[in-house]
C-alpha cells in the first residue's frame, strides 16, 4: 500500500533513472493529455511531495501523479519485459535511450506548468519526509478538530502529509490509544510524542524494501494485517473494523488490551477462516 514511505522509493528509482537525461518516448495515456508529447526536453528531477510524485520537465512542465491504493511507476532496462500489468493498464511511458519508467494503474495523472504544483499539493501538511517538514505545525493542525477520531486526523494529508492505513494503525498502537480515541482527548506527553515518533516510523522505512515497526524480521507490523492473530505484546486477538466518516472506510487493526480507550461502535469484521 503506498504511502510516505514507498512514494519517496517510487521518487528515488524515477529520478535515478531519468533525471538529466533527454526524453526519447513520451506517451500519457489519459484523454486529456493524450497530445502531450515531451520528447526532446530534459527531466530536471523527480520530487515526492507526501503521497504525491512531481517529475519536473525541462520547459517549466511538471508530470503529477499519485498512486493511491494500487498505482505503481515500474523502470526497465532497454530491452527487459514489462511486467507491472497489462498493457490497458498502463497510463504513462517515460523513456530515456537506456531506461523507460512505465506507470501502472495511475488514479491520478496530469501535466501542468511547474508554476502552478500549488494547485496538485498546496494544501498538504508538513512532509513527514520532506525539507518543510515542521513538527510543531503538525501538531497544531491536529489538534484543531479535537472532537475528530485520531485515524481520521492522521489520515487527513492536510494535515500532515504521508500517513496512510498502516501507519495509521501502526503509530495509533506505538502511542497505546485507539484510533477511535478523539484528539482532544490524547494524553499531552503522548501527543508531544506524535509527530517525532511518526516521522521516526517513515524515516525508518523509506530505505527497507519491506517495511517494518517492530524491527523484528517475520514479524513486521504490530497489528496491521494481523487479525485474528495474537497481539505481539500482549497475546491478545488483534481485532479489525472499519474506520472513516461514512463515505470512505478504511480497514484499521488494534490489540484492545494495548490500546486502551473507545472501540468502535459498529461490530467489528469477522474473518473468514481461510484469513485466520
Amino acid at each position: 500500500m503506498p504511502e510516505g514511505d514507498t512514494v519517496w522509493q517510487a521518487a528515488r528509482r524515477l529520478h535515478d533513472a531519468l533525471a538529466g537525461k533527454v526524453l526519447t518516448r513520451s506517451d500519457l495515456r489519459v484523454p486529456r493529455f493524450a497530445t502531450a508529447d515531451l520528447t526532446g526536453r530534459t527531466v530536471l528531477d523527480v520530487t515526492p511531495r507526501g503521497k504525491h510524485l512531481l517529475t519536473r520537465i525541462e520547459g517549466g512542465l511538471t508530470l503529477h501523479s499519485h498512486l493511491r491504493m494500487d498505482g505503481s511507476w515500474r523502470v526497465y532496462a532497454d530491452g527487459q519485459r514489462w511486467n507491472g500489468g497489462p498493457a490497458h493498464q498502463i497510463r504513462a511511458v517515460l523513456g530515456t535511450t537506456d531506461r523507460t519508467a512505465v506507470g501502472y494503474r495511475l488514479p491520478v495523472l496530469e501535466l501542468m506548468r511547474t508554476t502552478d504544483e500549488d494547485r496538485a499539493v498546496g494544501h498538504l501538511g508538513p512532509d513527514l519526509l520532506g525539507p518543510d517538514w515542521d513538527p510543531d505545525l503538525a501538531l497544531a493542525n491536529l489538534m484543531k478538530d479535537p472532537a475528530r477520531t485520531l485515524g481520521e486526523a492522521l489520515l487527513d494529508q492536510r494535515n500532515l502529509a504521508g500517513i496512510g492505513n498502516v501507519f495509521k494503525s501502526e503509530l495509533c498502537f506505538l502511542l497505546g490509544v485507539t484510533p477511535w480515541l478523539p484528539v482532544g482527548d490524547l494524553p499531552a506527553e503522548r501527543a508531544a510524542q506524535l509527530p517525532g515518533l511518526a516521522r521516526q516510523l517513515l524515516e525508518f522505512n523509506r530505505e527497507r524494501p519491506i517495511r517494518s515497526t517492530t524491527g523484528r524480521r517475520g514479524q513486521d507490523l504490530f497489528v496491521y494485517g494481523r487479525a485474528p492473530r495474537p497481539c505481539l505484546r500482549c497475546r491478545t486477538p488483534v481485532r479489525l473494523a472499519d474506520q472513516g466518516d461514512g463515505s470512505r472506510e478504511r480497514p484499521t487493526y488494534w490489540c484492545p488490551t494495548c490500546q486502551p480507550g473507545p472501540f468502535p461502535t459498529r461490530s467489528p469484521r469477522v474473518l473468514p477462516r481461510t484469513a485466520r
